[in-house]
């Protein structure tokens, strides 16, 4: 025997399935995008990124001051007619470059400043590396030195991440014209703690053998690659160490190398020979400053070199900024190097004849 339900049984449980349903489907929907905690990707995103900033300029150059904040603003435009305009502060950093420089080094300090970007609110203070003066030559040494940070981000994290900038700037005392420039933005190290999970290693008493093995050599090999010897380890010379907060029995920290200039594959014009460095006559000649490891050690390191060649190479023939003939300059200076791993034994001994027994 077959029972019939009311009609108006069905409409009861239709809307009652209904609201239920309805009100769980809310319960359950994502909260609407709060801006305030939107990420800018400013290292996230290869495209050169255009700013301008607007302070005094006739101060800055004059003065350089390292101290005292100049009052400043920023802008970024984030497209053909959007843009970020804030207050913020500046000042110079840096040494060599801070004196001998028309345009020394900068520090933008983003406190208080409400992006409504989760990224830049949380930065504090940024370095910013322009241009050493407004000629082309001094254009090609901060793209060339900003491809140098981009070439060790491909062979680990654990590097400052760049974010390459065009950069107009503007008087705000009306005492200069307008000038646009490159520049580049550097990672703040307390945003690579944060991305690495590790915290900054703040104690003098650290050498290489305080350096998990493995890194240090790829900092050591990478920095002879590019023809850099300035850089040291125990008084943290253009090195940060950072420890990773998962800690091991080892208890090594993990060195993490910046400023680049100072390069054979820069070859600055105001990059000379430091006199402690005796029998070199030009920085394009490389110095091994690594510590002493076995031909094993050395060679595993060499790997990974190998490995990334293609990718160094991509890297630098796919960069826009640079012309043919300036590509095949670094390109050419990278060849010495790899053709001295071809033999490999070659290249081990320059290491260990050159290695720091610390």
């Amino acid at each position: 025997m077959k029972y019939r339900i009311p009609a108006r049984i069905y409409l009861t449980v239709f809307l009652t399935l209904a609201v239920c349903c309805q009100n769980s489907y809310a319960a359950f929907q994502p909260a609407p995008p709060d801006s305030s905690i939107k990420s800018f990707r400013l290292f996230e995103d290869d495209t050169i990124l255009d700013i301008t900033l607007q302070f005094d300029l006739t101060t800055y150059i004059k003065t350089k001051p390292k101290e005292e904040y100049l009052k400043g603003k920023i802008t970024f435009h984030t497209g053909m007619t959007d843009s970020i305009t804030r207050d913020i502060r500046i000042r110079t950093r840096g040494v060599f470059r801070n004196m001998w420089c028309f345009y020394a080094p900068l520090e933008l300090n983003f406190s208080n400043a409400d992006f409504g970007y989760s990224d830049l609110d949380s930065m504090g203070k940024i370095k910013l590396v322009p241009q050493c003066t407004s000629t082309s030559e001094s254009a090609k040494y901060v793209l060339i030195e900003y491809l140098i940070y981009k070439m060790y981000s491909v062979m680990t994290d654990t590097s400052f991440r760049v974010r390459l900038l065009n950069i107009n700037y503007i008087d705000s005392e009306n005492r200069r014209k307008p000038v646009t420039q490159y520049g580049f933005l550097i990672e703040p190290l307390k945003m690579l703690n944060a991305r690495t999970n590790s915290v900054e290693v703040v104690s003098r008493g650290v050498t290489q053998k305080s350096i998990y093995p493995g890194v240090m050599d790829r900092v050591a090999i990478f920095n002879y690659m590019v023809g850099n010897y300035d850089w040291a380890v125990p008084n943290r010379h253009n090195i940060k160490v950072i420890r990773p907060l998962t800690f091991d029995n080892l208890n090594l920290a993990v060195a993490v190398p910046y400023d680049f200039d100072w390069t054979g594959l820069v070859n600055a014009s105001y990059a000379i020979p430091d006199d402690k460095i005796t029998g070199t006559t030009t920085v394009r000649e490389r110095i091994f400053l690594g510590v002493c490891r076995s031909r094993e050690d050395y060679s595993q390191g060499l790997e990974q070199f190998l490995e990334k060649k293609d990718e160094f190479y991509r890297l630098i023939n796919e960069f826009p900024y640079l012309n043919e003939k300036q590509k095949r300059d670094i390109i050419y200076y990278l060849d010495e190097f790899y053709e001295l791993c071809s033999g490999r034994q070659r290249i081990l001994e320059v290491f260990l004849n050159s290695c720091k027994d610390f």
